[in-house]
């Protein structure tokens, strides 16, 4: 029987290599794994074709370093086959673009940034295909996500509340404001599609957060049934309490045996609106990375252990996505209540 399920998608894939600024006589790298989707590779590949780009599609071994499962969780560090393979490392950074369609990709690998360096674009995608369409984001996306950054750059503090008694204080000196706007149009940029979101890196962020029914842990990918407190001091949790849900996280933690496993990572907001928080619970957990929840318009974001800025080096990566919280800088409120607030100008 003939397999159309590429052609799909094909339409879906060219119009992101032309967000992604693909150019007639460009060098396009596709990577994948052996599990990875081969209606991706073969749209993908069609895409760039039709785009008069010169393309390659590189297969590499399945296996990752992380004591920690990380196979389309967003926490892993990539595959070993990369990370320990300089002649596979020379040939992506010698690309324009590469299109990252293993399950993991390479987010918190050192070696991403080594690539990144010498101006190669890089684009990681692995949701499921409505995913992907669902969320096709537009070239004004950057404005947004650009105007978010430039918002935090210039603001000192930060501070995040809720009705359920979340009250956090974040210093914003050098935080490194970034953004993701789901497709990798300038050299040397990372994204993910879908994406849409602004983060940074506070230092020491101090107060308490509370998790409420409904809210997301991710990588789990499971939504939040008991209420949960978290007490944080200098960006280090210093305790746990509720039900269920607080026992899995503090046993996560301690499982994972990280220096950096009960300290805070990046913090921010998602802006992608065409996102929908119940897409979690409508596909099997193979299926989805969960970015729909990350990128959440309105959300706050939060994670825990690697942090690439003061040299925290950790597997124990814990994304945890929120409703109904209000984000302010210097108090001008971002977020309110869990809906973007009004730009100004």
């Amino acid at each position: 029987m003939t397999n159309l399920q590429s052609m799909d998608m094909l339409a879906a894939f060219r119009q992101q290599l032309q967000l992604s600024r693909v150019t007639k006589g460009e060098h396009v790298i596709l990577l994948a794994e052996p599990g990875s989707r081969s209606d991706y590779v073969e749209a993908a590949f069609g895409a760039a074709i039709s785009l008069g780009a010169h393309v390659m599609s590189v297969t590499v071994p399945s296996g990752i370093p992380a004591p920690t499962p990380a196979t389309h969780t967003g926490s892993g560090p990539g595959l070993v086959s990369v990370l320990e393979d300089t002649v596979a490392q020379e040939l992506l950074a010698k690309a324009d673009l590469v299109l990252d369609l293993t399950r993991e990709g390479f987010i918190h690998a050192p070696v991403q940034q080594e690539i990144l360096q010498a101006g190669t674009r890089i684009l990681f995608v692995c949701d499921a295909p409505d995913v992907l369409t669902r969320n096709m984001p537009r070239a004004e996306d950057k404005d947004d996500v650009l105007a978010a950054v430039d918002a935090v750059r210039s603001a000192t503090e930060m501070t995040v509340t809720s009705r359920h008694g979340t009250d956090l204080r974040a210093d914003l000196t050098d935080c490194h404001p970034g953004y993701q706007t789901g497709f990798a149009d300038d050299p040397g940029r990372w994204d993910h599609w879908p994406s849409k979101m602004c983060l940074f890196w506070p230092e020491a962020p101090t107060g308490r957060i509370v998790l409420a029914p409904g809210d997301i842990l991710l990588p789990f990918k499971e939504y939040v049934r008991e209420e949960v407190v978290l007490e944080v001091d200098e960006g280090h949790i210093e305790s746990i309490r509720g039900g269920a849900d607080a026992r899995t996280l503090e046993t996560f933690m301690a499982d994972c045996d990280d220096t950096w496993a009960r300290y805070t990572s990046h913090m921010g907001w998602g802006l992608m609106k065409s996102a929908d928080w119940f897409a979690t619970a409508m596909y099997g957990k193979h299926e989805i990375m969960g970015m729909e929840a990350r990128a959440f318009a309105g959300n706050f974001l939060w994670s825990t252990g690697p942090q690439p800025f003061l040299g925290r080096d950790s597997h124990a990566h814990l994304d945890i996505a929120m409703r109904d919280c209000t984000v302010a800088l210097d108090g001008r409120t971002v977020v309110a209540d869990g809906a973007l607030a009004a730009r100004e100008g």
